[in-house]
């Protein structure tokens, strides 16, 4: 997996972002286990709850292109600039559980040579997944 390509990838979606309300913009890309990337950005809404992260766009541009296997995604966000540590928030990690493993890893990004990987694990511990309705 090249990381550096992954953040690069996250940083031009993040430039596709509509965050007219908070000026908070936030990029991501999706590796599947194939190798393809999906991006997404994030897409606020004047009623505030519609809005969608950009994570979850780019795991549902995935699932609709057939995708439902991933090995990592990396994050980046910010109002002007690149913020440190974006994480995803709750509901992102939780779509996440759903198609991803405890190992599934998170790169966490400010630049290409400034990030921190994680696992869903980690940011997830005792997640609640498909395997719990099994």
């Amino acid at each position: 997996m090249d990381i550096k390509n992954l953040i690069k990838q996250a940083i031009e979606a993040r430039e596709m972002a509509y965050a007219p309300y908070s000026g908070f913009k936030v990029g991501a890309a999706l590796l599947s286990v194939c190798g393809k990337v999906y991006t997404g950005c994030n897409v606020e809404n004047a009623a505030f709850t519609p809005g969608i992260c950009a994570e979850r766009t780019a795991v549902s541009t995935a699932v609709a292109d057939g995708v439902r296997k991933f090995s990592a995604i990396a994050v980046v966000g910010g109002a002007d600039h690149l913020a440190d540590d974006c994480f995803p928030c709750g509901v992102c990690r939780q779509v996440l559980m759903e198609f991803c493993p405890p190992g599934f890893q998170i790169i966490v990004a400010k630049s290409p040579e400034e990030y921190r990987v994680f696992t869903l694990g980690q940011l997830l511990p005792h997640g609640f997944g498909p395997s719990n309705l099994e």
